[in-house]
């Protein structure tokens, strides 16, 4: 019988894995939290936990020493964004999302300046096809419209963008075009191979997402739904260890 992955003693959780917490309550993810803490070492805070105590969890974590991503994907008027990320850039938290609109990102890079809050720019979701894009108005296919919000997310100043892993590399080289080596690409729909897609259209394996430039990597089902969380968290930080 195979046996589980275990811990290695003398090596730290990774923080490139960002464990999305898709739990219903607080007290869930804490539990998760606590399964997989040896091999993660960064978390992820989405709509569903903010609308259930989300932001006492996350002070909870910090409490603890560990890294939140705020995944709240702010969109509104300036002034109203602006606002809402100065407060949050007071929780000490790590990472924020808002979509990649020019007014909403310059209005986020405003409400987090002179605070260790690094703001990203969501291009376009990973769920979305072509077809979905075209649905909505847009004339750009998705490689073309990542790119156009990549170029608007250096533009304002950002310190980075969410996309899928099939457009990480062209991030990682527009970013490097712009002198900008700490421009952070953080990439969803990221599955271990032999995991179900699921809703995630553009999907690549973490090591492939690593490979391509992607510097996080955002993992939801593959972790939290495995029958073991842990050993599922920590097979995929052994199989990115050495990239």
């Amino acid at each position: 019988m195979t046996q589980p992955p275990v811990a290695t003693p003398n090596r730290a959780p990774d923080e490139r894995i960002i464990c999305a917490l898709d739990v219903p309550t607080p007290a869930e993810a804490a539990a998760l939290v606590e399964r997989v803490q040896d091999a993660v070492g960064f978390y992820k805070i989405g709509l569903q936990l903010f609308a259930a105590g989300g932001m006492g969890l996350a002070h909870d974590l910090k409490a603890q020493g560990r890294k939140v991503f705020l995944d709240w994907k702010l969109h509104d008027i300036g002034a109203t964004v602006e606002k809402a990320t100065a407060s949050l850039a007071g929780s000490g938290c790590d990472l924020l999302t808002v979509h990649a609109r020019p007014q909403v990102m310059a209005a986020a890079r405003r409400g987090a300046e002179g605070s260790s809050l690094k703001v990203l720019g969501v291009t376009v979701l990973t769920s979305l096809t072509a077809e979905d894009l075209a649905a909505d108005d847009h004339s750009l296919p998705p490689a073309e419209l990542v790119e156009l919000r990549v170029r608007q997310a250096l533009d304002a100043g950002l310190d980075g963008v969410v996309s899928s892993p099939h457009e990480a590399a062209r991030a990682r080289a527009l970013a490097g075009a712009a002198g900008r080596a700490d421009f952070l690409v953080v990439t969803p729909g990221v599955r271990p191979v032999g995991a179900a897609l699921d809703d995630q259209a553009r999907a690549a394996t973490p090591a492939a997402a690593l490979q391509a430039g992607a510097t996080h990597l955002v993992i939801g089902r593959p972790i939290t739904a495995a029958a073991d969380p842990r050993a599922a968290a920590l097979g995929i930080a052994q199989d990115i260890a050495l990239i």
